[in-house]
């Protein structure tokens, strides 16, 4: 069944107009017919199922009439923050995608010492842009509860202050203690309900940075004996805790 986001307030009604790119999409590309059933969320925490009634195409509009609703069904139990060191060429694009799909509710782009990208602030603006338009299409792909949100662009002394909000830290770093120390710190990860991910870019983080975020009482983990790429790194981190938060 096809899923889409809806306004919370439209969704207390028995009638929920949809417009814009998503009755586009209803309309000209899924080719949907009245009586057709729909998934639709609020964002946050519930999930609505409706039936079309009809369409308006001079107002570009399909009203869905809503017919049983749910309580949090596709949602992690804690809510996961990745912090990605900037990538190079289109990569953050792909990390934003699988990001989403593994059920981070939060992605931050961080600027640090070794990234070889680094945006000027008017690009910035329009790659976040894109990036929470890539955020929507996946949570709408993956049936999210939420739409998970892409932040601006940060500094890494900005991403530390922000991560010091959060229950537990985690960072994966090559000097790390070896794999049963990482078990722990991943187990004690899945007992908190708000979780950062630090992430280095392609070079990595220089050690100054890996100790900020102990000296702020992140826990260092290891990924094993291989090298990972920053696009394998995130992804491997948010596997094992959707694992260990679903068990």
């Amino acid at each position: 069944m096809y899923r889409f986001f809806a306004d919370e307030q439209q969704l207390k009604n028995e009638f929920v107009n949809i417009t814009g790119d998503d009755y586009n999409h209803i309309r000209n590309v899924l080719r949907m017919k009245t009586g057709e059933e729909v998934l639709l969320s609020d964002g946050h925490d519930r999930e609505y199922s409706g039936r079309i009634e009809s369409y308006d195409d001079s107002a570009r509009s399909v009203q869905i009439k809503i017919t049983d609703v749910f309580g949090k069904s596709r949602e992690l139990p804690a809510k996961i923050t990745l912090f990605q060191g900037y990538p190079k060429g289109d990569k953050m694009e792909q990390i934003i995608q699988k990001a989403v799909e593994l059920g981070a509710y939060e992605i931050v782009p961080v600027i640090m010492n070794r990234c070889v990208a680094r945006p000027d602030n008017k690009k910035a603006e329009r790659k976040v842009e894109r990036f929470n338009s890539i955020a929507l299409s996946a949570a709408k792909q993956s049936k999210r509860g939420i739409i998970p949100k892409v932040t601006e662009v940060m500094s890494f002394e900005q991403a530390l202050l922000y991560a010091k909000n959060l229950d537990y830290v985690i960072i994966p770093y090559e000097c790390a203690s070896g794999m049963e120390h990482s078990k722990s710190v991943m187990k004690e990860a899945a007992r908190h309900s708000t979780i950062g991910v630090f992430i280095g870019p392609e070079g990595g983080f220089d050690g100054k940075e890996a100790a900020s975020v102990i000296e702020m009482g992140g826990h260092d983990i290891s990924l094993g004996h291989r090298i990972l790429r920053t696009e394998t790194a995130g992804m491997t981190v948010l596997s094992i805790l959707m694992y260990m938060l679903e068990e």
